[in-house]
């Protein structure tokens, strides 16, 4: 039966190995940035990641706007898209009128399943161009907490990596300390000549 003892690497002992102590400092080495080190980068790597999404949702926030437009006729050279969200939506001719411009027709993506008739949420760049709403408070959560979590994992992926390295390291060191001192200690226990 086989017992472990707690710590045989960190004592003084004629078994100790240069390879048992530098493995023995690598766990700790390995625990502490994985602890400490992982997090800090995860939480850093939200906080930038955070303020980018925080401004490009005001940036778009600031150039778009909703219009609500009336569906006047769809587009039947266009197949239907699927948004990010799941919604299918495609393409078709909306109108709206403007305080001071008058009526005004674009094409714009709405919403699966709508008909002629129906009035829809559409929104515009400053240019009249048709585009995707701006960037909501979830999206820019959901990109933050992505951001970090990807950002803790890869320090722990790199040092676990690295980690093995010194392992495969020590351990192919351990060995071949251990093959020469059998070289040595043999020909007492087996009795032949060296």
């Amino acid at each position: 039966m086989r017992t472990r003892v707690r710590g045989w690497r960190w004592r003084r002992s004629p078994l100790r190995r240069r390879s048992d102590v530098v493995e023995a400092w690598t766990v700790l080495v390995v625990a502490v940035l994985i602890l400490v080190g992982a997090p800090a980068v995860g939480a850093a790597a939200a906080w930038w990641a955070h303020d980018e999404a925080r401004s490009v949702s005001a940036e778009q926030q600031a150039e778009r706007h909703r219009v609500r437009a009336e569906v006047v006729g769809r587009k039947a050279d266009t197949p239907p898209s699927v948004q990010t969200d799941g919604r299918h939506t495609y393409r078709a001719t909306v109108r709206w009128t403007e305080p001071g411009e008058g009526t005004r027709t674009a094409t714009a993506p709405v919403p699966g399943g709508t008909r002629q008739g129906e009035v829809v949420d559409v929104w515009f760049d400053s240019r009249g161009r048709s585009v995707s709403p701006p960037v909501d408070g979830t999206a820019v959560w959901q990109h933050t907490l992505t951001m970090g979590t990807c950002a803790a994992g890869s320090v722990v992926l790199v040092v676990l990596l690295g980690h093995s390295a010194v392992r495969r390291v020590a351990l192919r060191r351990r060995l071949a300390e251990w093959e020469r001192e059998w070289a040595r200690t043999e020909p007492e226990w087996t009795h032949r000549d060296a």
